[in-house]
């Protein structure tokens, strides 16, 4: 299964290429928050409808819910992918991005293995990687201070 979604990925964001804006875009609004050099490596692509792999095997391994879930965005490796309707919301780049990292860091097998066992374990919301995208979203959407996301995550993975 790791290998089919590693491969699917890979073919999603090669067949997006043309479409990806680098989110050096985003360099003021989080400076202090994502390297100048991060953001340049980091992209997002505005689609219609969410690419995600929907194959019985994903459905029999748990993940149904998450297929059939109503995101308003999704990353896999170093491009996420958004809906027109959160394409200003900065929070959302803000998450998605938070995502980023962690598949930098984690590296893709061992990113998608971590989040299928927390998505079928405990759910959504209370997974790890989802839990720190969501509260670090919401440090910054309260103003404050800036901190070196990339560095926390490290830390806390």
């Amino acid at each position: 299964m790791l290998d089919f979604l590693d491969f699917w990925i890979d073919e999603t964001n090669k067949s997006h290429e043309p479409d990806r804006r680098s989110c050096s875009i985003f360099q003021e609004p989080f400076k202090g928050f994502y390297t100048p050099e991060f953001l340049k490596s980091s992209y997002f692509v505005v689609v219609d409808k969410l690419p995600k792999p929907d194959t019985p095997m994903l459905r029999d391994a748990g993940l149904g819910d998450f297929i059939d879930m109503d995101f308003n965005g999704v990353t896999y490796k170093d491009t996420y992918y958004v809906l027109p309707r959160a394409v200003q919301e900065l929070s959302l780049h803000f998450h998605e991005l938070v995502h980023v990292v962690q598949w930098r860091e984690l590296t893709a097998k061992p990113f998608i293995s971590r989040y299928i066992d927390e998505y079928t374990r405990l759910g959504y919301r209370n997974m790890p990687l989802e839990e720190m995208a969501y509260g670090l979203e919401e440090r910054f959407s309260k103003d404050e201070m800036p901190f070196d996301v990339e560095e926390h995550v490290l830390q806390n993975l």
